[in-house]
């Protein structure tokens, strides 16, 4: 993945953040251009990372912005940050998506019964590094959670780095437990409170908040690469999201390199990280009844 490079235009923790993705100098699309699999055998994926563990900005792929870069979400104009639930100190992994997946919002899952989310979907990577914004990580896939968010199916895929020293030890999800014991029980705890600081009610899950093994999350994964081609070849209504790209050669969304979209992604400019309210590193403390 050395052949593609981040393009930093802005501030971290202003509303004019972006990071654009490149590939000899040539825009590209991190949800369309970069493949989903990372070798031949298609047992390795490519994480596109959003936020390093440990950080509080809620970085994301723009599904509408041309070249889908990552920025911070917003709400009611004002930039997303996740709290500090006890003992959680922002995201507790790093957290990413896969490219060329989508979570057809027009489908139902047989076993969630709830339509997707409309995103590509999310991972959760388990390994010691710390990533960088816009990383882009071979990962092994070990299981998957099943978030139900306001009445959506929001997968979160258990992967890890296939360079980190643990790799060759987690091959399912049960290994998980077994060298990083207490990570499962915290990921679920993690996601069930971390809007409650914000007035939300706690989340809930799929399958009583059971994490599924390394077979059903492969399955979900190609479910959802199925879905992404339907997106990138134009039978799926694709509402907003913006599919423009430079390499899916049956996609009506395909431009040129010397193509307006292309040109007018804007040039590199690196800013300084822009301070962040005190209050983001405020600690919240759920109360045992609230779980």
């Amino acid at each position: 993945m050395a052949e593609y490079k981040t393009r930093q235009v802005g501030a971290l923790n202003t509303l004019d953040y972006r990071v654009y993705f490149e590939k000899n100098g040539v825009p590209v699309s991190p949800f369309h251009d970069i493949p989903l699999c990372a070798n031949e055998e298609k047992t390795i994926f490519n994480m596109i990372v959003e936020i390093p563990r440990w950080t509080n900005a809620k970085l994301e792929i723009s599904k509408e912005d041309a070249f889908n870069p990552i920025k911070q979400d917003t709400k009611k104009g004002k930039l997303r940050f996740v709290r500090n639930c006890f003992p959680h100190k922002g995201y507790i992994w790093n957290y990413g998506a896969l490219p060329q997946t989508w979570e057809d919002p027009n489908q139902k899952h047989p076993e969630t019964k709830a339509r997707g989310d409309n995103d590509p979907i999310d991972v959760i990577e388990i390994g010691e590094q710390v990533a960088t914004v816009g990383q882009i990580k071979q990962v092994k896939v070990l299981g998957v959670m099943a978030l139900l968010d306001e009445e959506e199916t929001d997968w979160k895929v258990i992967a890890i780095d296939v360079n980190d020293p643990l790799a060759p030890k987690l091959n399912d999800i049960e290994d998980v437990e077994k060298h990083l014991p207490g990570l499962i029980r915290a990921t679920n705890e993690w996601f069930r409170i971390y809007k409650i600081p914000d007035g939300k009610p706690e989340n809930v899950f799929a399958f009583s908040g059971e994490a599924k093994n390394k077979k059903y999350a492969t399955d979900v994964i190609w479910e959802t690469h199925e879905a992404w081609k339907g997106l990138i070849n134009g039978s799926s209504d694709k509402k907003d999201i913006s599919a423009a790209n430079v390499s899916v050669e049956e996609s009506p969304y395909k431009v040129a390199h010397d193509d307006a979209a292309c040109t007018s992604i804007p040039a590199e400019n690196v800013q300084a990280a822009a301070p962040i309210d005190a209050s983001i590193d405020k600690w919240f403390f759920i109360s045992a009844h609230s779980l």
